[in-house]
């Protein structure tokens, strides 16, 4: 039962994050339509870290644009044990 259940999680996690672009999450930069200005320079790549809604360790990269607001490009997440 519990490898059952383990096994369905990976798969509705692997479902949720193919195709499109990452979408924020709680705890990101622009989550809920925020808007962050930034200030380096247009093209410079900000990383963002910080704890999930399960634990994990979510890894964010955003590109500061031209008018100094960040758009998420990648998202990834990790067990947070590695960084402890």
């Amino acid at each position: 039962m519990k490898h059952t259940l383990i096994a369905i999680l990976f798969t509705l996690t692997a479902c949720a994050s193919v195709g499109g672009e990452p979408q924020p999450v709680p705890h990101s930069l622009t989550y809920g339509g925020k808007v962050v200005h930034s200030p380096y320079r247009p093209g410079t790549v900000v990383k963002h870290t910080f704890l999930g809604q399960f634990g994990d360790r979510v890894f964010e990269s955003y590109v500061v644009q031209p008018d100094g607001t960040l758009t998420l490009t990648s998202q990834s997440t990790g067990p947070d044990f590695l960084w402890r």
